[in-house]
């Protein structure tokens, strides 16, 4: 039985936190990792991750680059850090040599290729503080309106959501 959770997990694209944990990866507490997300399996020990992050759907994080391994056999490898309060949008890559800091939001579709102030937002390819974590969440508060804002029974853990038809 175990090993047929273990498969429907890889095929659901879960990643195996307590494999990873088992090999270095460091991680607080809270932290969230939805399917899809690769965490550099290969250099994991390299990677350590605080409370309170979240990663969206597809999210990579790479503590290696092997571009130069077929043809100088040497692999360049880097300590990622990614601090507390941190949201990683889906689809984002976080390469090798980046600090995110403190209270972070990083938009979906983005590449981390250098360091990230605390509480910044930060977007694009490459990913650039675009404002002040305030700014962007005083924006987003001020755009709610009962229209597009949606309480708990909205979601996927609404129990009526989960009947079978």
């Amino acid at each position: 039985m175990k090993f047929l959770k273990m498969i429907i997990a890889r095929v659901r694209g879960e990643v195996n936190l307590a494999k990873l944990r088992n090999r270095g990866l460091i991680f607080g507490e809270n932290f969230k990792v939805m399917g899809g997300c690769i965490i550099d399996p290969s250099h994991c020990w390299h990677i350590s991750i605080g409370n309170n992050v979240t990663l969206a759907p597809r999210v990579h994080i790479l503590a290696h680059d092997a571009s130069t391994k077929t043809i100088l056999n040497y692999t360049k490898v880097r300590n990622v850090r990614i601090e507390d309060n941190v949201f990683i949008g889906a689809g984002s890559i976080v390469l090798m040599g980046v600090t995110i800091g403190d209270n972070v939001v990083i938009g979906a579709g983005s590449i981390v290729s250098r360091n990230i102030p605390s509480n910044s937002l930060a977007v694009g390819n490459p990913a650039k503080v675009v404002c002040s974590l305030d700014e962007y969440l005083a924006k987003e508060k001020q755009l709610m309106t009962p229209e597009n804002t949606f309480s708990e029974e909205y979601t996927l853990r609404n129990p009526h959501f989960n009947k079978t038809q």
